[in-house]
């Protein structure tokens, strides 16, 4: 048969959950999880959210947040930090992963905050993201908590989490954020990162999820699931 005149597959598109529905997960992850630690821990200093981030990429909460305060006691301020060689400061944030990598990118960070900004944090993603070791959550993290921007961070768990739930249906976190920018309401914006990434650490882990004590299941599509508890 001649493929002339074959129609084009109409591309399966995700239709859009409605507001209510995400109001319903959001109240209901909220009541579960407390969603405020990342701020608890670092407050709402620019920079210390900054270089806290930093440090809590590849790394458990449990260990970021007592390696951020170690090392923000002996240095609060850009200037201040360069003051520090970097195997003082690696010693300092260890057993975070990647300390010693990351102790050299907090004291370029330090310098180009300097050079560049006065000492301050920029408050653009665009800016933000030429920074050595920050990425778009990283970014995200210091507009929307430091400075109150709309911005919405995601991970691994918001992009895994979001396509389970059929919100989206995207590729890598990059297509999530900007899928879930226009999906979201802005009171979301926020809050969203840090209600999926503990529910993605305590029950929508990335194999087997803990379905049967999920607190959103019945709001759940369970996109891509073919194992669960």
């Amino acid at each position: 048969m001649s493929l002339r005149g074959r129609q084009p597959r109409a591309r399966r598109v995700t239709p859009a959950p409605p507001v209510a529905l995400i109001d319903r997960v959001v109240r209901r992850l909220a009541r579960a999880y407390r969603h405020d630690r990342f701020l608890e821990a670092n407050g709402e200093s620019p920079f210390r959210i900054l270089i806290g981030c930093v440090l809590s990429l590849r790394t458990k909460d449990e260990v970021s947040y007592p390696a951020t305060d170690r090392l923000f006691r002996r240095a609060s301020t850009p200037k201040d930090m360069l003051r520090l060689r970097a195997e003082t400061i690696a010693k300092l944030v260890y057993p975070v992963g990647f300390y010693r990598r990351k102790s050299e990118q907090i004291l370029e960070i330090c310098r180009r905050l300097l050079s560049g900004y006065d000492g301050a944090v920029p408050d653009s993603i665009e800016e933000l993201l030429t920074l050595p070791g920050v990425g778009r959550k990283t970014a995200n993290l210091v507009v929307t908590l430091g400075y109150g921007k709309p911005g919405i961070c995601v991970d691994t768990h918001v992009h895994r989490i979001s396509n389970r739930l059929g919100w989206v249906r995207t590729r890598d976190p990059h297509g999530t954020e900007d899928a879930l920018r226009l999906l979201l309401p802005q009171r979301h914006w926020i809050p969203i990162n840090e209600l999926l990434v503990r529910h993605g650490q305590r029950v929508c882990k990335p194999i087997s999820p803990v379905c049967s004590a999920c607190p959103i299941r019945e709001d759940c599509a369970r996109a891509g699931v073919t194992v669960s508890r």
